[in-house]
């Protein structure tokens, strides 16, 4: 057993953290995430970096907020010297995989990685070990990708049964080839940092057949806010959700095509979904039993951002920065005697996290191109806040959480037309917890709006990272590269701190 901790970083796309058994959903069966709650610390107020895949998952690897690391779209470029969690638990001593759904940009996670199997971005793509597999079973023809039924919105929103067998499918293969690595990494006595992604819950909703047959769409409960009125809700998010019900002909693909039936299916789908990601995290912990291996596993998890599973009328997780259902996710930990077991700690905490406290509990040294906070004290059992703010960022807007408190920012041209004097949204979570009433128009939260924007002000001030500074800042040591006058970290950047300390020498330069 080696003595170092491993790490079993469990992703999955698009998962909604109200769906869940342990938040009292009142449909949805998660045994297997409903264990790993109760056996470790449950985040219920985890808010993610971003609304969509890869400038979350960029956040989450990195520790990096999206205006600093710059990705607000998919995919993309190599981000050249942003250290990645991968790379910097190999550089301490680790074997590192990566497999399943990474969608990072390009060759930033596969350079770092002992291992590195994609799938794709959505449930089957290029990985050939993963298409000779599917050939070699004859079942290549029955693949769930997203391209495979498309309708007006893009990618198909219907729910329907997989015709692929769980174990076929990218979840079932994930988790076979990882439970080989985290295996023989074992036997070798090296310790490990695995990183699986599962595409589900994300459409195409299509489980497999067993999970997809736990639900009858009859039956399911629809969110409170299913159906209400949004006269003051963003106009795109209103556009949405009318555009749904008046073309439900168009993207449903079965009987009865109506906009009732097909978001009962949608959300069926989605469910059983869930199920089957929560049926792979069970048999990850089941490979940690079987190695003998669990008691000195570190395992994590969560979800880039959330889905609407209907809430607001709407199908796709589209417009995300609007809703909490989008921006808030689940964060799992679990390690036996190192991490208390039913710990529910209330505190705001963010995906940028993840790195940081990931170091701290394994006793690396701290990665310093990460925003994040070192949040071990509260996942082994302690309390106390670690932030006063979190934030979700587009290039358009920013969602920023602070205590019961959610205001949506937008620039003043977003919705210039509609809004000439100005549009926002403000949310009390503790009274309004499915967020139905806009109060950013009522007069008594004037001033409450005004605080939370001087917040978001501060804290992107405080959170920038900037390439120089006055005086010339001069830093010597591992993490640190200097030409000429100035010194940099491995992302080219200097971080706040750094800046603090050369305003100290120079005032008359802030």
């Amino acid at each position: 057993m080696p003595d170092k901790p491993n790490v079993l970083f469990i992703v999955s796309d698009q998962h909604n953290a109200k769906v869940l058994g342990h938040k009292d959903h009142p449909d949805v069966r998660t045994p297997n995430l409903d264990r790993l709650a109760g056996e470790g610390t449950r985040f219920d107020n985890c808010i993610t970096q971003s609304p969509i895949c890869t400038p979350s998952r960029v956040s989450f690897l990195s520790g990096q907020y999206c205006h600093n690391h710059g990705y607000y779209g998919l995919s993309g470029p190599n981000p050249n010297g942003l250290p990645n969690v991968l790379g910097h638990f190999r550089r301490g001593g680790y074997t590192t995989a990566a497999i399943g759904k990474i969608h990072c940009p390009e060759y930033w996670v596969e350079d770092v990685c002992d291992l590195f199997l994609e799938v794709g971005n959505c449930s089957v793509g290029g990985n050939p070990e993963y298409q000779r597999y599917l050939r070699d079973k004859g079942v290549w023809d029955e693949w769930d990708r997203c391209e495979r039924r498309t309708g007006p919105f893009g990618q198909s929103l219907e729910g329907f049964p997989s015709e692929q067998a769980y174990r076929d499918s990218s979840e079932g293969w994930a988790v076979s080839r990882a439970a080989q690595f985290m295996q023989q990494a074992a036997a070798a006595g090296r310790p490990f940092f695995c990183h699986v992604s599962f595409p589900k819950p994300h459409q195409v909703y299509c489980p497999a057949p067993e999970f997809w047959e736990m639900y009858d769409e009859n039956a399911l409960t629809l969110p409170p806010n299913a159906d209400y009125e949004m006269d003051r809700k963003p106009p795109n998010m209103r556009k949405a959700t009318s555009e749904f019900r008046r073309r439900a002909a168009e993207w449903t693909e079965f009987e009865p095509h109506t906009y009732e039936a097909g978001r009962r299916r949608k959300l069926r789908g989605y469910l059983g979904n869930v199920t089957h990601v929560d049926f792979a995290v069970g048999e990850l912990l089941d490979a940690l039993d079987q190695a003998g291996i669990a008691q000195n596993t570190i395992v994590v998890y969560t979800s880039d951002h959330g889905d609407f599973a209907c809430e607001h009328g709407l199908i796709e997780k589209a417009p995300g920065i609007s809703s909490d259902a989008i921006t808030r996710v689940p964060l799992l930990w679990r390690c036996p005697g190192l991490i208390s077991a039913g710990h529910e700690p209330g505190e705001l905490v963010e995906s940028v996290d993840v790195p940081g406290t990931l170091t701290a509990l394994a006793g690396l040294p701290p990665m310093p191109t990460s925003d994040g906070r070192d949040i071990s004290a509260l996942v082994c059992g302690g309390n106390g806040s670690v932030r006063e703010v979190a934030v979700t960022e587009t290039p358009w807007a920013r969602s920023i959480r602070k205590e019961d408190w959610r205001l949506v920012w937008y620039a003043p041209e977003t919705y210039a037309e509609e809004y000439p004097d100005g549009f926002g949204e403000l949310y009390n979570l503790a009274d309004d917890p499915w967020e139905m009433t806009n109060l950013w128009f009522d007069p008594a939260c004037a001033e409450k709006i005004a605080e939370l924007q001087r917040d978001l002000l501060t804290w992107l001030v405080r959170t920038t990272r900037v390439t120089t500074v006055l005086p010339h800042f001069r830093q010597r040591g591992a993490d640190w590269r200097q030409r000429y006058e100035n010194s940099v970290l491995a992302d080219g950047k200097i971080g706040y701190e750094q800046i603090r300390q050369s305003q100290r020498q120079l005032r008359n330069y802030i």
